[in-house]
């Protein structure tokens, strides 16, 4: 059976569109996915689970904003990398390698590229990350979600792709479900946002019967969650406040939603897209390239989106831009029009099917 790697990690950012894509290709029995990534990222704890082998590269960050010791420690690392994602290539002999982001998407393709394996990457952001911007240069094709991102990169011939979005999201954010109270839907990501959190918190404390005309949804992440809680105290009794430490209905919690905060990542862009959910972003600082901003921005500039900088958000301004869309239900409804247009349906499988036409085009030369 032909095999088709791809090498996702890192965050869910890279690791659910990549398994979205992974499960498409179950439509063409004749092909095999398997992934790679490394050791110690969160890809282990998520790919098995659906039933896909993951590989392991020696490979760690290069990124500007990572301590100068993890820098010099991937460095020495990259030659035993390129070396093993040289035998893995040779043992398995795909007919197509796919990097989506993470560790171990720069070593993987570059040596794909080198010895002629059919090779593509996708990049989810407005501004691509430092692998990706180098590896545009080898591979076979470069594949964007933001048009944006097309002038960052070189070489492969360019593709505007979706965003694969999981498919209980697509299925069952549709399904508005009233309320009476204006529901907020505030998180930070599977891992939570420290920032997002305590402004939350501070937020609703400064002014708790403010808060008693919403219905508030807010998943912590597992670091901040138990001191979160501590911080709300008794307003979790006497508050419409539902606390998560995770969110295993995203759904659900999407279709419900009236206004969601949240942090701007590319998979969270996605699925805001494709629920057509109104959004105050929140981009994290500290992402590689400053990619979310440049996300959000995007965003911004076409009417899909609000955005406060982490460096202006406090319980004021996060209370101002809600009380403001809340005011104004018309502003709310166009954002949400305007995020749904970025929705590409079966975004997953429109590249899937791309991809093996290329393999099959392969086979046949």
């Amino acid at each position: 059976m032909a095999k088709v790697l791809i090498a996702a990690g890192g965050t869910g950012g890279h690791i659910y569109p990549a398994l979205a894509i992974a499960d498409a290709f179950k439509a063409h029995p004749e092909l095999t996915v398997e992934f790679v990534g490394t050791a110690h990222g969160l890809e282990n704890r998520i790919i098995p689970p659906k039933g896909y082998k993951v590989h392991h590269l020696p490979v760690g960050r290069l990124n500007s904003n990572v301590p100068l010791s993890e820098r010099l420690k991937t460095v020495l690392l990259l030659p035993w990398a390129f070396v093993k994602s040289a035998f893995l290539l040779r043992r398995e002999r795909p007919v197509f390698v796919l990097g989506v982001g993470g560790h171990a998407s720069g070593p993987l393709l570059l040596m794909a590229s080198l010895l002629r394996y059919r090779s593509a990457i996708w990049e989810p952001n407005a501004m691509p990350g430092l692998a990706n911007r180098i590896l545009s240069r080898y591979v076979d094709e470069c594949w964007v979600v933001f048009d944006e991102a097309r002038r960052h990169l070189r070489g492969g011939k360019m593709h505007l792709a979706g965003m694969p979005v999981r498919k209980e999201i697509e299925n069952t954010a549709l399904a508005l479900r009233p309320s009476e109270k204006f529901r907020l839907l505030i998180f930070g990501g599977s891992q939570g946002a420290r920032g997002i959190n305590n402004t939350t918190v501070e937020m609703i404390k400064a002014d708790p019967a403010w808060a008693r005309g919403f219905k508030i949804v807010h998943q912590t992440g597992p670091v901040d969650y138990a001191r979160i809680k501590e911080a709300y105290g008794g307003l979790l009794q006497s508050h419409d406040i539902d606390l998560r430490e995770y969110l295993h209905d995203m759904g659900d919690q999407y279709a419900a939603a009236d206004l969601v905060v949240c942090r701007s990542g590319t998979g969270t862009l996605s699925e805001l897209a494709a629920c057509g959910k109104a959004a105050v972003l929140i981009p994290f600082p500290f992402a590689s390239d400053d990619h979310q901003r440049k996300n959000a921005e995007s965003l911004v500039s076409k009417g899909a989106a609000q955005m406060i900088i982490q460096k202006d958000l406090s319980p004021r301004s996060l209370r101002g831009e809600i009380d403001r869309l809340r005011n104004h239900p018309e502003e709310l409804k166009r954002m949400a029009q305007e995020i749904r247009s970025f929705h590409h349906p079966r975004a997953a499988e429109t590249l899937v099917e791309e991809f093996v036409e290329r393999i099959q085009s392969d086979a046949s030369s």
